[in-house]
């Protein structure tokens, strides 16, 4: 530099660098062919485009299955039934989960051939669900979609009212009976809608009495011992033209002992059958040759240990009004009773027939002295079990006329 010769060291350093820069580019290019896995040309080997990684198939291609949910995103007020559908063109659904917004997923299947997804029943009013759905292509490359839609407010609900209770126990004829607060219109949705399971399992089945009113039983009395458990998913459903169901509950109850009590009028006793074993008989008094005491099999539906009985709400005009009738057990809607009688002489009971059509057992007034008949009955008698009346000259008792559909055969039951 500035003319000065260079000296023999350091033009041996400038002639190693240079070759070491030589060999650092030549490397350079080796890394960048290698990368590159082709000739000069670019072509790669054989002259195959290397985005199809060498067999001309896009690993990287969208998927051609395309996926399509009804109701669209955001949809409002969407019908509670029908209207909620996945489906899949060029492909298959392998997933579809529908849930609402604390999680709840909706049951639903995909078909056979895999084009479409529908939900096994209604969906809940007034809620908003998220849809998410994957289809596959023939090439295995899937397709994902999601959605949120709200369903409809409806203006007009029902409920059910229905016995018995959560947590009881009952005798072995207790159905499941449900009272609705609107007329029904389409039976099969609501009926859809309810699930009575037992353990241990027993084949089950409801039937309606007019538009209102729908019972469970099985086809015999229930097993001491039973647990029944009833699902009402009635939230949603249209029970008739614009108004829908409000109503999602889950209660169970317990069957107790076997106990069946037989009145044979004619007899006027009563047996107590408990568990297969006469446990006791009462002297009894029935339904009166004017006022005869329905037969058939009836179920103990409500108990008063005091209650008020007057003629004239069943038909009976001013003949009677008691306002203290001990230990009573209804058996009918229409107003028959086995109960307390503290106003007929002792030798009445068991040997002649004197009252309204009732049954009745001797007792004291204010239901106070438990060594009566009565109080015994009462005392060892439950909600649900049964009371069979024969012998009496009067018709068999009509199966909705209280809980006593038990007087219907099972043909006629799940006709």
């Amino acid at each position: 530099m500035n003319g000065q010769p260079i000296s023999g060291a350091t033009a041996g350093r400038r002639r190693r660098g240079a070759r070491l820069g030589a060999v650092a580019t030549g490397a350079l290019l080796l890394v960048l062919t290698a990368c590159g896995g082709g000739d000069a040309t670019g072509g790669g080997k054989g002259g195959q485009d290397p985005a199809t990684g060498g067999g001309g198939k896009q690993e990287n291609a969208a998927s051609q299955a395309v996926v399509t949910i009804a109701p669209k995103d955001g949809a409002d007020a969407v019908a509670t039934s029908g209207a909620l559908k996945v489906t899949a063109d060029q492909g298959k659904l392998t997933t579809v989960t529908v849930a609402d917004t604390e999680g709840n997923p909706v049951e639903g299947r995909i078909s056979a051939d895999g084009g479409s997804w529908q939900p096994v029943g209604h969906l809940s009013a007034s809620t908003q669900y998220k849809v998410h759905a994957i289809a596959k292509d023939n090439e295995g490359r899937e397709s994902a979609k999601d959605t949120t839609f709200s369903t409809l407010t409806p203006k007009n609900t029902f409920v059910g009212h229905y016995k018995p209770e959560n947590g009881q126990t009952v005798g072995v004829g207790m159905p499941v009976s449900i009272n609705f607060t609107r007329g029904i219109t389409d039976p099969e949705a609501v009926e859809r809608a309810i699930k009575v399971t037992a353990e241990p399992a027993v084949e089950i089945e409801g039937h309606w009495f007019g538009n209102d009113r729908l019972d469970f039983r099985p086809k015999e009395y229930w097993a001491a011992g039973t647990k029944v458990t009833v699902k009402l998913n009635l939230d949603g459903v249209e029970g008739r033209p614009g108004v829908y169901g409000k109503q999602k509950k889950t209660f169970s109850f317990t069957i107790g002992r076997r106990q069946v009590s037989t009145v044979d009028a004619s007899a006027h006793t009563m047996k107590i059958e408990r568990d297969g074993k006469i446990i006791k008989s009462l002297p009894i008094t029935a339904g009166a040759p004017s006022t005869t005491t329905y037969n058939g099999q009836m179920v103990i539906s409500e108990k008063y240990k005091v209650t008020r009985m007057n003629g004239a709400t069943v038909g009976f005009g001013g003949e009677y009004d008691i306002k203290d009738v001990p230990h009573a057990m209804r058996l009918s809607t229409s107003g028959t009773f086995v109960h307390g009688n503290y106003w007929a002489s002792a030798s009445t009971f068991g040997s002649s027939n004197v009252s309204h059509g009732c049954v009745g057992l001797r007792d004291a007034r204010g239901a106070g002295d438990g060594s009566m008949p009565a109080a015994w009955f009462y005392d060892h008698s439950l909600i649900g079990d049964v009371v069979i009346v024969k012998n009496s000259k009067d018709k068999q008792i009509q199966p909705d006329n209280g809980l006593n559909g038990w007087n219907m055969s099972w043909s006629e039951w799940t006709a």
